[in-house]
C-alpha cells in the first residue's frame, strides 16, 4: 500500500523473532514520515516485551501486544493497513491469507509458505480479495544485483544459455541453521526453500523467466549426526549451561548477546523453545549440502549449489551467453575467526552488522574478442545486505519510486518456491521434476 499525503500507513507485526527486528526499525525510525508501527502479534509475551523495549531506545512509545490466537481481532481493532509475516516459515500461509481476507495487503518474509497447496492457498487469496502480498525478496535491492539485471536486459552478453551459481554459508552462518527452528524440514522447507529461495528469485529476475524442469541431488554431511564422523560432536543437547558446550566453536553463547538473551534464553518458559541446539545432536531432517540443475521457459539452464559448512562465506554468479559472459564474485567473509565462531552473523544481527574478517566484490564483463572490463558499482555496502535492506524498507515503507519493479509479488515468490519445492521431491526421488506437476501459475 502506497502512503497517501498527510496519511501513515498502519503496520503490525507477527511475528517477533530476530528477523522482525529490521522490519520493527525502518518503520519507525527510517519511515515513520510515512508508515506507523500499531501492533505486535506472537505466540510468546516476553519477545514482544522485548520489542517494546527495544522501541523506547529509539524514542518510540510501546505498542499493542496480542497472541497469535488473536490476530484477526488485532487487524480490525488496531485499523491496520500493512501486515508484517515474520513469523516461523510454516506459519506464514495462515497469517498472510486472514490478513488478506480482513482487507489487508501483507508483507511477507521469504520465503512465503513452504509447500505448494499451502501456496496455493496464498495464490487464491490473492485473486479472491484482489489484495497485495509482497515478498521480501531484499537481494533484488543489492546494487551489484541490480547492474547486473541491467546489463544482462541491456544484452552485454547476449542472449542468456546458461548460469552458474554458488553459494557458501560459512561455519558460523550455516551452523546457526541447525541450531534453530530450521533444522526440522517440516517447519522451514530445508534450506532449498529458507534460504536458496532468495537466490532462484534472483535468477528468475535476472532472466525474466520461469523455472521448468528441476533435478537434484542433497544429503546431510556435516551436521546432525555426522559430526562424530567428523571429529566435532559434543555431548549436549543446547549450550546454555552446559559444561561440554563451553570449549564448542559451534556453540552459541545466548547469554552473551544481550539482544539474543530477551528474545530466547529469557523467553524460554513460555514456550520452551531452545535456539541454542547442538548442531550436531539428533532431529535435524534438512540437508547441508545441495546440487540442483534448473532449466527455463527461455531454455537457458541454471547449475546451483548450496554449502552450508563452508570457511569462507560469499557466492559467485557467472552467465554465459552468445557475446561473452558476466562475471560476479562477492566475498562476505573470508574466513572465521575463533573468537566469532561462536557469534552470530545472522539472526538477531541479520544485515545489520558486516562480519569482522575481510569481504569485498567483483563483477567483471567478458565480451568475446575484447579485454575483461570491471564493472564500478555505485552503493553497494558490506553492511545490511550489499545496502539491499535500506533500499528496500524505502521502497515498501517510504513510497519511494521503483523503477527497476523489485518489489516481489505473490507469484515471484511462488516461482521462487517452486525451484526449491521441485529440488526437495527430487532429493527424494532422484528423478526430474516438472514445476507445473507441482503448481501451475496463470
Amino acid at each position: 500500500m502506497s502512503p497517501q499525503p498527510g496519511k501513515r500507513v498502519r503496520h503490525a507485526v507477527v511475528g517477533t523473532g530476530a528477523r522482525a527486528e529490521m522490519f520493527v526499525r525502518a518503520l519507525v525510525h527510517d519511515h515513520a514520515d510515512t508508515a506507523e508501527l500499531v501492533a505486535f502479534a506472537d505466540l510468546n509475551q516476553a519477545r514482544m516485551d522485548a520489542h517494546n523495549r527495544w522501541l523506547g531506545e529509539l524514542g518510540h512509545p510501546p505498542v499493542p501486544t496480542y497472541h497469535a490466537g488473536d490476530f484477526t481481532a488485532m487487524l480490525t481493532k488496531e485499523r491496520v493497513d500493512v501486515v508484517l509475516v515474520t513469523s516461523v516459515d510454516v506459519t506464514h500461509d495462515q497469517y498472510v491469507v486472514a490478513a488478506l481476507e480482513a482487507g489487508c495487503d501483507v508483507v511477507t518474509e521469504k520465503p512465503m509458505t513452504t509447500d505448494a497447496p499451502r501456496c496455493q492457498r496464498i495464490l487464491d487469496a490473492v485473486r479472491r480479495t484482489g489484495r497485495r502480498v509482497t515478498v521480501a525478496f531484499n537481494y533484488r535491492y543489492n546494487p551489484l544485483h541490480e547492474q547486473l539485471r541491467r546489463l544482462l536486459a541491456e544484452g552485454a552478453v547476449g542472449e542468456i544459455g546458461s548460469v552458474h551459481f554458488e553459494w557458501l554459508l560459512d561455519v558460523r552462518h550455516g551452523a546457526d541453521y541447525f541450531r534453530r527452528w530450521h533444522r526440522d524440514k517440516a517447519s522451514s522447507g530445508g534450506l532449498m526453500v529458507h534460504k536458496a529461495s532468495h537466490h532462484f528469485d534472483l535468477v528468475n529476475w535476472w532472466l525474466d523467466a520461469t523455472p521448468v524442469q528441476v533435478y537434484a541431488a542433497g544429503r546431510l554431511f556435516f551436521y546432525g549426526e555426522h559430526g562424530r564422523r567428523h571429529g566435532y560432536a559434543r555431548d549436549y543437547d543446547r549450550a546454555h549451561g552446559c559444561p561440554a558446550a563451553a570449549d564448542d566453536p559451534f556453540a552459541l553463547r545466548l547469554a552473551e548477546h544481550p539482544r539474543l538473551r530477551e528474545l530466547y534464553l529469557d523467553a524460554e518458559n513460555e514456550d520452551g523453545y531452545h535456539r541454542d541446539r547442538n548442531v550436531f545432536a539428533p532431529g535435524v531432517s534438512i540437508e547441508d549440502d545441495m546440487a540442483v540443475l534448473a532449466t527455463y521457459s527461455t531454455g537457458a539452464t541454471m547449475t546451483y549449489h548450496l554449502t552450508a559448512y563452508a570457511p569462507w562465506e560469499g557466492y559467485r554468479v557467472m552467465v554465459n551467453g552468445s557475446r561473452g559472459r558476466l562475471e560476479l564474485e562477492v566475498t562476505e567473509s573470508e574466513f572465521v575467526s575463533p573468537a566469532a565462531a561462536g557469534a552470530l552473523k545472522g539472526a538477531a544481527l541479520h544485515g545489520t552488522e558486516a562480519a569482522a574478517e575481510g569481504g569485498g566484490a567483483t563483477l567483471t564483463l567478458r565480451p568475446f574478442w575484447s579485454p575483461p572490463q570491471l564493472i564500478e558499482v555505485d552503493g553497494y555496502s558490506r553492511h545490511g545486505h550489499g545496502g539491499a535492506d535500506a533500499r528496500m524498507t524505502q521502497v515498501l515503507f517510504g513510497g519511494v519510486p521503483d523503477p527497476l519493479h523489485r518489489a516481489a509479488s505473490a507469484r515471484d515468490g511462488a516461482l521462487a518456491l517452486l525451484t526449491g519445492l521441485a529440488a526437495n521431491r527430487s532429493f527424494d526421488t532422484g528423478a526430474p521434476v516438472r514445476v507445473a506437476d507441482l503448481l501451475t501459475l496463470d
